[in-house]
């Protein structure tokens, strides 16, 4: 029996307080840059540990390291899943349900990556630029308000 992916996902816009912003190549697919994504592992798994478990694997941060605030940004979008990657989802799923997050971290740092095949630190304008997904781009410029707060 397959496992499906479950069509929930957390969105995890990793920054710093100077609006510097870490966006990642994916390996499955060059030249689609992004933040840090996943889906839950199970139904049950709280979404935060989903943004945790998601930041350790993608880029071997440590979410609930001192120093570092990872916040639930309130909101969720909803939307069609790309056709390149439905096949990974139960029959008759073709829209996922992405719970938005940020991780504020002391300074840029150094990704471990294993799912990316290269990554930037860039100011916020920019790294909303890069993203091929409009939601994560529309995560990414939120920030300068969030940060305001």
């Amino acid at each position: 029996m397959t496992a499906f992916k479950i069509p929930v996902s957390v969105l995890v816009v990793i920054h710093t307080a100077d609006l510097q912003v870490l966006v990642l190549e994916r390996m499955s697919a060059p030249g689609f840059w992004q933040s840090v994504t996943g889906s839950l592992d199970r139904a049950d798994e709280p979404l935060r540990e989903t943004a945790i478990r998601e930041v350790r694997e993608e880029t071997g941060f440590d979410a609930a390291a001192p120093g570092h605030v990872l916040s639930d940004w309130g909101y969720t979008n909803h939307f069609e899943i790309y056709k390149r990657w439905v096949s990974r989802y139960g029959p008759g799923v073709t829209h996922n349900t992405e719970h938005v997050w940020g991780l504020l971290i002391p300074e840029p740092a150094v990704p471990v990556l294993t799912e990316h095949i290269a990554y930037e630190w860039l100011p916020w304008r920019d790294a909303a630029d890069k993203c091929f997904s409009w939601s994560n781009a529309e995560a990414i410029r939120t920030l300068l308000e969030r940060i305001a707060r």
